[in-house]
């Protein structure tokens, strides 16, 4: 176990919200909210900044709840691309520092300093090092947890230096016992608003009761309660609430080939035919297929799902089929979605569709037929995937997408379902 690592969690606050009052002094002194659609007065809340939240204000909420807490509130749309700009750019700041960055959310990073010290001090030193560089690059104000663990500098952070005027905080090992295990269970990282109900209910209601705890009895309670083999999970918890955590913090972690490539749709309206539903699963092979051509694979399993909009009276289906070889070429995986989706649609209201390839191979390894037309689809296909890269998704599309029910208009300007 190493005793002497120096792990930071960098979480930066209000992180949306933060970068749009740097980016407009005007709002400096004014309650934000990062959200949907201001013009309509729809959507909802994405970031809150701490003014906002002074009269109430929280993240998740609707737009109409906030402005009816706080009705001088300073509403703002969502513009992804330029918060990915900024989170890089503290990101390279961060690695000024250390070349040991792993981003772990669009707004938190970890950062291992154990080599650090005898260029740029203490880990306090650093840590406040960071947050003068970060606030006068970018305008955001970041805190930042100090552990011997990536646990421990996650739960640094969220229990101390979040709550605390500097914004920093240290979490040695000698300090659990006094600091970490007086605390509710609700506190333990990635322990729910439901699971701390059932350690509650298994009569563990601090972390020190889960640290403490033999962890054979944990698994055998754990057992009991889920009626199920939890040891895993067991462990899991355990080994949070007694600080141990011995993964690398990793820049590369997110580099790692994916198992499977996925894409889904939430849409505007019930879609109630299939020549509708058939747009948005030729949209979404088109998406899933060029994210599979530019990590070079092929799959050989297609999966199709879909929902209703009513979760009172849940309708959909999810489904997967085998294609005959492996393949990222658009039409074959739309031919086979599509097959997939008339088998198994009871013809009920669809507002949310999903699809995927997985068990992935090279691309470079296929099978040859005798009719073989795979070269002439991967040409087609890799000259309009250049062309969507360099100019964007507008410059070329299918005629069904530009239809009312395709969506490419609409996502084209979004990531992630919110706006750029």
């Amino acid at each position: 176990m190493n005793r002497d690592r120096v792990i930071m969690l960098s979480d930066c606050q209000s992180f949306y919200a933060s970068v749009e009052k740097a980016a407009n002094p005007l709002y400096s002194h004014k309650p934000l909210v990062v959200a949907g659609d201001p013009a309509r007065r729809s959507g909802i809340v994405l970031a809150a900044c701490p003014l906002a939240k002074e009269h109430g204000v929280t993240t998740a909420e609707t737009l109409k709840e906030a402005l009816a807490k706080c009705p001088e509130l300073v509403v703002v749309r969502p513009r992804m691309q330029h918060y990915i700009n900024v989170s890089s750019q503290i990101t390279d700041i961060l690695r000024s520092f250390s070349d040991l960055v792993e981003p772990y959310s669009i707004d938190e990073q970890f950062i291992d300093v154990t080599g650090s010290s005898a260029l740029f001090g203490s880990p306090l030193s650093i840590a406040a090092a960071i947050q003068d560089t970060v606030r006068q690059e970018t305008g955001v104000y970041v805190r930042i947890g100090i552990g011997y663990s990536k646990v421990t500098a996650k739960m640094a952070c969220d229990l101390w230096a979040k709550k605390n005027e500097g914004g920093r905080f240290t979490l040695t090992r000698e300090q659990l016992p006094t600091l970490l295990w007086p605390l509710p269970i609700s506190q333990l990282f990635m322990v729910g608003r439901r699971m701390s109900a059932h350690f509650h209910s298994m009569g563990l209601t601090t972390i020190g009761h889960v640290a403490q705890l033999p962890l054979a009895e944990l698994k055998w309670r754990m057992r009991e309660k889920f009626r199920k083999n939890c040891d895993i999970d067991a462990e899991l918890y355990w080994r949070i609430a007694n600080g141990i955590d011995d993964s690398p913090v990793n820049p590369h972690t997110h580099e790692v080939p994916p198992k499977s490539v996925g894409h889904q749709m939430t849409l505007p309206r019930d879609y109630r035919t299939l020549k509708e539903i058939k747009t948005i699963l030729l949209e979404l092979s088109e998406l899933v297929c060029r994210r599979c051509r530019s990590l070079k694979v092929n799959g050989a399993v297609v999966s199709v799902g879909c929902q209703g909009a009513s979760f009172e009276m849940p309708t959909g289906f999810s489904r997967q089929t085998v294609m005959n070889d492996p393949t990222n070429a658009t039409n074959l995986v739309y031919e086979a979605a599509v097959e997939l989706f008339q088998r198994h649609w009871d013809n009920q209201p669809v507002r949310r569709v999903n699809l995927s390839l997985s068990t992935l191979s090279d691309e470079s390894e296929y099978q040859l037929t005798l009719f073989e037309s795979r070269p002439r689809y991967r040409e087609l296909e890799r000259a309009t995937d250049n062309l969507k890269n360099k100019y964007g998704d507008m410059i070329i599309g299918r005629a069904a997408s530009f239809t009312d029910a395709g969506q490419i208009k609409d996502r084209a300007g979004k990531i992630g379902g919110h706006y750029k």
